[in-house]
């Protein structure tokens, strides 16, 4: 057989796909308020900083800036505490049951004790298996042992 012949342009990378992106909904006092689709990952200051800032006399000091933004949420800016976020009940990360075979690795994240390095293996798993027919196959990926299996079952799918 031939050798191989080298490829002379390296792949090119999947094209940004509304999976790599989140839809936010911010209001209050905010210069603009409106809804805004942000890069999967992006915090709420990013959110903030793209509706145009607070505005005057207005404080986050009631938001998590740091938050990682969920898709479909309401960012509520100037609103007292226990207010500043309002999640629909679908997309609270408490109650949230995710499908393996579509979550983003940033929602994968979201599970307990997945951190980036194990949701990119479970993305990885699920996309060199053709997706995942049962949860149990969560117990193949590495970095799941028992009692992580336990901690994640319930708020996956498939």
């Amino acid at each position: 057989m031939p050798p191989p012949v080298p490829i002379s342009q390296p792949p090119k990378s999947p094209s940004p796909t509304a999976a790599a992106k989140v839809t936010v909904h911010v209001t209050g006092k905010i210069r603009k308020p409106g809804v805004y689709l942000l890069p999967a990952g992006a915090r709420v200051t990013d959110a903030v900083a793209a509706a145009g800032g607070v505005s005057r006399g207005a404080s986050t000091g009631a938001l998590n800036l740091a938050r990682r933004l969920i898709d479909g949420e309401q960012i509520v800016v100037g609103a007292p505490a226990g207010q500043a976020t309002q999640v629909s009940p679908s997309t609270d990360p408490a109650t949230t049951v995710l499908d393996l075979n579509s979550a983003t690795t940033d929602q994968l994240e979201q599970l307990p004790g997945v951190g980036e390095v194990l949701a990119a293996r479970i993305a990885e798993f699920r996309d060199t298996h053709g997706g995942f027919t049962t949860v149990e196959q969560l117990r193949e990926v590495t970095g799941i042992g028992p009692r992580k299996y336990d901690e994640i079952k319930p708020k996956v799918r498939v």
